[in-house]
């Protein structure tokens, strides 16, 4: 059976990092190219911490504006930032959406997915849930995509979008 993650999970792990590991993790590289580029809605920024040092601790390099290009300021969307975003997505194997119930709200996100998905096809949708309840806000071209949870081991592993898996690690997604 697929469980989803909890916002906890991923904020705790950040929680007990000690700070200096926080500054390591968390300071630019400079990659040209992504195994992932971590889609998100800001409201998320401190769970997308916790899901940006799991896939790295995994040993995959992604892709998270505030890390990457810090120096791109949200509140002054230009054309150069829309073509360095969509630059960073083509140089990018495949894309996490971290589905949450911001992520609806995000205007940014959709695009992201459809850029991704037209140049790779490697799309993966991560429920994230505040607590206990489903997330079930789905836009319906969502349905299109695997979907990643854990399972009975509490192990990563990508599901289809009904639920069913496919036995597969991300790692094996990847490839």
């Amino acid at each position: 059976m697929i469980s989803y993650f909890r916002e906890s999970y991923f904020k705790d792990i950040v929680t007990r990092m000690p700070i200096n590991e926080q500054r390591r993790i968390f300071t630019a590289s400079l990659n040209e190219s992504f195994d992932i580029f971590l889609s998100y809605n800001i409201y998320d920024k401190d769970v997308v911490k916790g899901i940006y040092y799991v896939l790295t601790k995994m040993g995959f390099k992604v892709y998270v504006d505030f890390i990457v290009d810090p120096s791109m300021n949200r509140s002054k969307v230009t054309k150069e930032t829309a073509q360095r975003i969509q630059s960073r997505l083509k140089h990018s194997k495949s894309l996490i959406y971290a589905q949450s119930l911001n992520a609806a709200m995000s205007k940014w996100m959709p695009w992201e997915l459809g850029v991704v998905d037209g140049n790779t096809s490697k799309c993966f949708i991560m429920p994230v849930q505040k607590g206990c309840e489903i997330i079930n806000s789905r836009q319906e071209y969502l349905l299109l995509y695997p979907v990643i949870g854990t399972n009975a081991h509490n192990e990563l592993r990508v599901y289809d979008s009904e639920g069913a898996i496919y036995n597969r690690t991300l790692e094996d997604c990847l490839r």
